[in-house]
This record gives structure tokens, sequence and C-alpha cells, in this order.
């Protein structure tokens, strides 16, 4: 992994265009980063350090300045590039990927040349990229660092505090990072279980860099939605299960870090989505990824995902139902105590959701569920090493026919029989977004949008069916119930025309050519 670059030295870290050096140039070193990042409170940083086995201690302040270009090209491309001083020295970092292990470019910053041909970089950014990189925003912590022997390995303990500025807007940073420096990675799980009996540990996946980029964009705390999971078009099986896996875990953290900070509708839904991702996933995946673990997390994620249903639910009725009743000429009578009741019971269920993203259990399943994606039984298996592209036309056709065989009479089917249906629309749409990328993108984006249409149409259906058992859960007041009665009886109207529209919906699905074939 080595490459060569040119260097630039002036007041404040830039990149300018600058000729030729004549003098011999730097050696980048690459390697691959292995590392664990937890949000941690200020306040339990010093448990964490107490309770994390001895070793020398180092304390130091991190000053570090990350660039991109105007249009954020390395910031799209899922990359970070920063200078960093310390203790008098400059070090150039390169960052890229996603999980346990990314990607690591360093060099010294030493003279007076503009660092124009790191060749990792140049993978990304044109000539006029390269001559635009300008700074972006700046971090700067400081770090009591702690090098420990953790049974047969060696760990890097790093507790950061201070802050990211751009422009006028700071943010805090509060972080706990292990890095691997020589051993097992299962050691860094190890280690990150016994410190999180000490403090509450919140995994991250969102680097400083991407604190920074959303600090400069003025973007709010607000719900993550996923992100498109991108494969090597040469990638095995395992390594697509990984980047699934990783793209709904990370999407998990981050929400539950939304409904820590500033609890919203739309961080409820979107955790409940990342969590049955995963549990497709590991459906989707089973012949592969099936070991000794496996059967832990998947009984984990379903507590996860069951635990929002609630929340999920009444937030649904208040925004699908309610909303536009109040909207209503005639809006029936009682409508405003069915508000009132249906509100009280947001704000319990959106109570415990936050709870759960917070407590105990939450956490411990994301330190386990990382640690067996990344390094469970499952990884040294034959199996995982099987192109993923030949899985995937397999799996993908395999679930589209289980789901047009579950779909047949759509129509004369009962409401439960319905919801099985959904169920494999819904299995079969995850498959499909997570193997994407390994075919005709404009294919797939059209087979996974008649998908969604067949899938909103049924979620609709399960809405009207499930309403009843959810209002009875309430302890209406007459006047109460009498209202939801009414408003239930509207949308029962419009039952037969959204199932004769989820029965088409299928039908078109099934005659049209799989973007797998």
């Amino acid at each position: 992994m080595n490459s060569v670059i040119k260097l630039s030295r002036a007041s404040s870290p830039t990149f300018a265009r600058s000729p030729r050096p004549t003098r011999p140039e730097p050696t980048v070193s690459g390697s691959r980063e292995i590392e664990l990042k937890f949000l941690c409170a200020p306040s339990d940083l010093g448990a964490v350090l107490a309770a994390a086995p001895d070793g020398d201690d180092e304390s130091r302040e991190l000053i570090s300045v990350y660039f991109d270009t105007p249009d954020l090209a390395l910031q799209k491309a899922g990359v970070s590039l920063r200078v960093r001083e310390s203790k008098g020295r400059r070090v150039l970092t390169m960052k890229r990927g996603v999980g346990l292990s990314r990607e690591e470019y360093e060099a010294p910053l030493e003279g007076d040349q503009a660092p124009t041909e790191l060749a990792p970089l140049r993978e990304i950014l044109t000539d006029g990229d390269a001559a635009a990189l300008k700074p972006a925003f700046n971090v700067r912590v400081n770090r009591r660092q702690r090098l420990v022997r953790y049974g047969d390995s060696e760990i890097e303990l790093a507790l950061d505090q201070g802050e990211v500025t751009g422009g006028r807007r700071a943010s805090p940073i509060s972080e706990v990072e292990l890095e691997l420096k020589a051993g097992r990675p299962e050691a860094l799980f190890e280690l990150a279980r016994e410190l999180s009996r000490a403090a509450p540990l919140y995994l991250s996946f969102d680097t400083k860099s991407t604190r920074g980029q959303a600090l400069v964009a003025d973007q709010p705390v607000v719900a993550r939605r996923k992100e498109k999971v991108v494969l090597g078009h040469d990638c095995s099986v395992g390594e697509a299960f990984q980047a699934n896996a990783r793209n709904a875990l990370a999407h998990i953290a981050a929400n539950a870090q939304v409904l820590r900070e500033a609890p919203t509708p739309g961080a409820v839904h979107q955790l409940r989505v990342a969590a049955r991702r995963l549990r497709s996933a590991l459906a989707t995946f089973r012949p592969v990824v099936e070991d000794a673990g496996y059967q832990s997390v998947k009984d984990e994620l379903r507590w996860l995902a069951k635990a929002f249903d609630q929340a999920r639910n009444l937030d649904v009725f208040a925004a699908e139902v309610l909303e536009p009743a109040q909207r209503m000429a005639n809006p029936p009578a009682g409508l405003p105590a069915l508000g009132e009741a249906v509100e009280a019971a947001r704000e319990e269920a959106r109570k415990a959701a936050c709870e759960t993203a917070a407590g105990e259990r939450f956490r411990a399943l994301m330190i386990d569920a990382v640690a067996w994606v990344e390094t469970g039984d499952w990884t040294r298996g034959e199996a995982a090493a099987e192109p993923a592209r030949d899985y995937a036309a397999r799996v993908l056709a395999k679930r589209l026919r289980k789901l047009v065989k579950r779909g047949k009479s759509l129509e004369a089917r009962d409401d439960a029989a319905r919801h099985e249906v959904r169920i494999e629309a819904k299995k079969l749409r995850y498959a499909a977004e997570g193997f994407a990328s390994l075919f005709s993108e404009k294919k797939a984006d059209r087979f996974v949008g008649r998908l969604k249409t067949l899938q909103d149409d049924l979620g609709v259906l399960n809405d009207i069916a499930t309403a009843e058992t959810l209002l009875a859960g309430l302890d209406l007041t007459p006047e109460a119930a009498f209202a939801a009665g009414e408003l239930e009886g509207l949308r029962m109207a419009d039952k037969a025309k959204t199932l004769a529209a989820a029965a088409k919906a299928l039908t078109r699905l099934a005659a049209d050519r799989p973007f797998w074939a």
C-alpha cells in the first residue's frame, strides 16, 4: 500500500498547487485500522480509564484540520483527509471504509510541497479537485491514551474530549476509542464489554469527520435514513453480508443517538426499520452465516424491533388517521378526546423507546452483534467465499417465487394471510436493495420501486387490521371510542380499493423480468 505524495507546510495546513520537487519525496504508510469507537458522557471518562488494564499513560492535545473540495467530493466518497498536529509534529492522514476495519494512509508533513500525488486520494479526485482542496472544519481534543496488554493482544485505549468547529458553529466531542495494535480482533470486543460495565458506552459508526461534515452543512439532529449498500462486483457472499450488516448497524446506532438526544417519530421509525433490515439480512444469508452465535443475535434483534412497535404504530395512527380527521369539514364527535388519549399513549411509548435506546441491553446487543458480524465462526467457513452475484441470483429468485405463491388470490385471503405476504414482500425488498449494486442499477431501481408500491398497499391493509387491537389497549372514553369507530369505518370503506391496488401491484411485479436474470 505504498504511494508517494508531495507535501506542503504553511502557517495553517493548506493544499496549494506547487511545482514538482527535486528532492526525494517521503513514502506514505498504508494499513488497515482496526478500531471501535464509543460515545461516552464526559463525566464517565474517568471511570472508563480506571476500569482499563494498567499501562503507560500519555496525555496530549490533538489539533486536526479536515479538508474537502467545495462540492464535498471526499465526503461523498466516504473518505476523510486531515492534517493533525501534536507536539510540534504534523501528519497527513486519509481514511476510508466503514465498520471494524478501515483503510488508513499516513505521511509526515514536512517541506513545502503540496500533497497532490497520494495514490489512494488520486483514485477519488481529479487534478482539478486536488487543487481545490481546502480546510472544511477543525477538531481539537485533549486525548488521554494508554497502551495495554489484554490477554495475548495489544490495544490502544484513547479517551478524547474536545470539540469540532466549523465557522461559528461548534459541537462537543466525548469518545472512547479502542484500536487493535497487535493480536486478535476478538480482544477489542472483550475489552469493550469489560469497560461498558464501568460506564455506559454507545457504539458509534460516525467518525469525527462525519460530525464535522454535519456541522459545516448545518444539519440538525434528525432521524438518519439508510445509506445505499455498495458492493464490489467481485465480492464474496461473506463480504456482501458484512457490507449489509455494517450498513444496518450504523443505521441503528445513528438513530439510537437521535433518540437519546432529540427523540422524534422519524428516529423511532428508522431504528425499527434498521433492526428489521438486519434481521432480514440474517435470513437472506442464513445458509452462509448460521453458526453458534447466529440465533442469539437474531433473538436480540427481534427484541429490539418489537420494543419500538407500540411507538411506531401510534405514530402512524396519529399521522394517517387523526391528522386527516382534524382537517375534515365535519370531524366525528369525540375526536379531541381520542386525540388526547392517543397523544398520551404516544408520549409513554416514545419514552419507553428512548429508554430502550439508552439501556444496557441495547448497548450489549450492539457490541455483540458487531463482534459476531466481524469475527464470528461463520467468517472462517468455506461458504462465505462464494461469489456474491451467483448467490444473490439464487436467493432473490427463491424469495420472488415465495412471494408470488403466497400472494395468489390475495383479495380472497384473510388479514393474517395478507400480513404474511407483506412480510415476504419486505424481505424481498431488503434483499433486492442489498444486492442491487451487483446488477443494473436502472433495472434494480424499477423492481424495488414496484416492490415498494406493493409493500405500501399491504402496509395500509395491515394498519387497518391492527388498529382495533391498538386502540383497545388505550382504555378510551365512550366519546373517544365513538370517534375511533367512525374513523375506522371510513378506512374500511377504502379497504377494497387498496386491496385491489395491492393485487395489481403483485401481478405487475410477477410479470416483470427480474433485474438479476
